[in-house]
């Protein structure tokens, strides 16, 4: 509890909570990331936003969207880093979380417990179409989870898988366009 500064009235810590934006690659999740951040900080939340430090795509330090958005971010090698740096903060926002390690579902948890509203985003699958990483734990513990869709590059329906064009066994290979491409299910299979 706490006691509201100006009128002396006491109040409940307010409560935290999840959101998991999930889909292909090509699908607008870091978009809609970058969309539900710049809200939080025109509604004048303290936002602090972070990324795997691998991912240098784009940007070394800016998590940017395939159609160029961009918003600065904090790159870390590991998920406890995130704990260290947002005791202060309302709103943690986390890019391309399925890079991250087993731990990010305890430090979401954790965030979510201590009343911020943590919004994470990143691939549901890989690209043989298996659960990604930490994805289908945080998904399983978030309060919301939004799913979008791609459009297929090869039948132009839903695409919900992200294929890889190239020849890698490793199961993250970062690319863009020359590496991959969004698919159907039925696309997808047919290679």
């Amino acid at each position: 509890m706490f006691i509201e500064p100006k009128r002396g009235r006491i109040h409940e810590q307010k409560t935290g909570w999840i959101e998991v934006v999930c889909g292909s690659m090509f699908s607008g999740k870091t978009e809609e990331l970058i969309r539900r951040l710049k809200r939080a900080k025109i509604a004048k939340q303290k936002v602090e936003i972070f990324k795997p430090a691998i991912d240098v795509r784009y940007h070394e330090i800016d998590i940017v969207s395939h159609n160029q958005t961009a918003i600065r971010s904090t790159p870390v090698h590991t998920s406890e880093e995130i704990l260290l740096m947002t005791s202060d903060c309302e709103v943690v926002g986390i890019d391309e979380a399925q890079f991250f390690d087993e731990g990010i579902v305890e430090v979401v948890n954790k965030l979510a417990e201590n009343g911020k509203r943590v919004i994470i985003a990143g691939l549901d699958m890989d690209s043989r179409g298996i659960p990604f990483g930490p994805m289908p734990a945080l998904m399983s513990i978030a309060e919301y989870v939004t799913k979008v869709h791609a459009i297929c590059v090869v039948c132009g329906d839903i695409a919900n898988y992200s294929y890889r064009k190239v020849p890698n066994e490793q199961q993250v290979m970062l690319g863009e366009l020359d590496s991959y491409e969004a698919r159907c299910r039925k696309c997808f299979h047919a290679g």
